[in-house]
């Protein structure tokens, strides 16, 4: 079957609206089919709906809040690039300061990375290059990344996307890109898991969740497993609307409004937090996070599905989970001042 259709450039709205809410915060032993067919034919079709089925978007909308960014993409003006990827689905994205990169982690399995230049020209183009693609994950998606700066290192959390049968964190060198270790966290003989994202502590212990099975994984710095966190707070209902810190798994009164929806973490500094999702919302403590409250949203195109949030020069950019164009894929993330 054949299908030609002609895919523009979209014009998204964002704006900032201040608010008040709540937030709580291996190796498969069988073969996986490819991904890239299925997720390709899926994002098409989606693609195709909106273009026949849904109005049209409404015209750009500017505010003092969401200035033009120089550099990468800034998902509503097309005067800036967007990078060329080499595939359409990506789940997160994260800046690597001494080496002016993002790194993104892609669905299909594998991570790439996209160089950027000290001074971008608006007629520069910035492509995304392949790094890591491990012929014995293959089946597998790579998902949460953070980058473990004093270990030069880059973790990722890796999943069983549709079959929840394998759960695992890989760590490889920045410079190398060699892996460091795989650490199974899940397998077929395990009860359905979702390794979904990855976060690190001064020590180098990494935390992965499960958002399948409801716990968090704790993994040593030589990648040794150590213990399974779990609470009665880890409900399916409340995993995306509560947010805790620390092995005991304590409840931070968050007030402002509702982080529903929140996906990926971003720590701006020891005081603000940003939850990336639809919408994405600003969180800040003044009580060493004993409470918090959400100060700020930002609601881009909800559309591409916001699943991680990153910090450059300063600015908040955003990871949208669906790219645009054909042949010539462009995705990643949009930049902005958001907060």
């Amino acid at each position: 079957m054949h299908l030609n259709c002609t895919l523009k450039r979209e014009k998204d709205t964002g704006q900032w609206a201040p608010h008040t809410w709540e937030y709580n915060i291996h190796r498969l032993s069988r073969p996986h089919p490819p991904l890239s067919l299925s997720l390709s034919l899926t994002h098409g079709i989606l693609l195709l709906f909106r273009q026949i089925f849904l109005p049209p978007l409404p015209p750009i909308r500017r505010s003092n809040r969401l200035p033009h960014i120089p550099g990468i993409s800034h998902a509503n003006d097309p005067r800036v690039p967007l990078p060329h990827s080499t595939g359409w689905l990506r789940e997160c994205t994260k800046w690597d300061p001494p080496n002016r990169r993002f790194l993104v982690s892609f669905l299909e399995g594998g991570v790439g990375q996209i160089p950027v230049p000290d001074h971008l020209s608006p007629e520069a183009v910035l492509e995304e290059v392949p790094v890591v693609k491990d012929a014995d994950l293959a089946g597998n998606a790579s998902l949460g990344m953070v980058i473990d700066r004093p270990r030069n290192r880059l973790l990722v959390a890796t999943a069983d996307v549709f079959g929840n049968r394998y759960g695992a964190l890989a760590a490889y060198d920045l410079t190398s890109w060699d892996r460091l270790f795989l650490t199974q966290l899940s397998g077929p003989g395990d009860e359905k898991s979702f390794a979904d994202d990855v976060t690190v502590d001064p020590e180098g212990n990494a935390y992965v969740t499960d958002a399948k099975a409801n716990k968090i994984w704790k993994v040593g710095a030589e990648g040794e497993f150590l213990s399974t966190i779990k609470s009665p707070l880890f409900t399916p209902k409340e995993w995306y609307k509560k947010l805790g810190k620390g092995d005991e798994v304590k409840l931070i009164e968050v007030v402002g409004g509702s982080l529903s929806f929140g996906d990926g973490l971003e720590l701006l500094s020891p005081t603000k937090l940003v939850v990336a999702g639809n919408p994405t919302r600003l969180v800040e403590s003044s009580d060493e996070w004993e409470t918090a409250t959400v100060v700020g949203t930002f609601k881009g195109p909800g559309h591409r599905l916001t699943t991680a949030a990153t910090l450059k020069d300063g600015k908040v950019y955003l990871n949208h989970m669906f790219g645009l164009g054909y042949p010539r894929k462009k995705t990643c993330p949009c930049g902005g001042s958001f907060f």
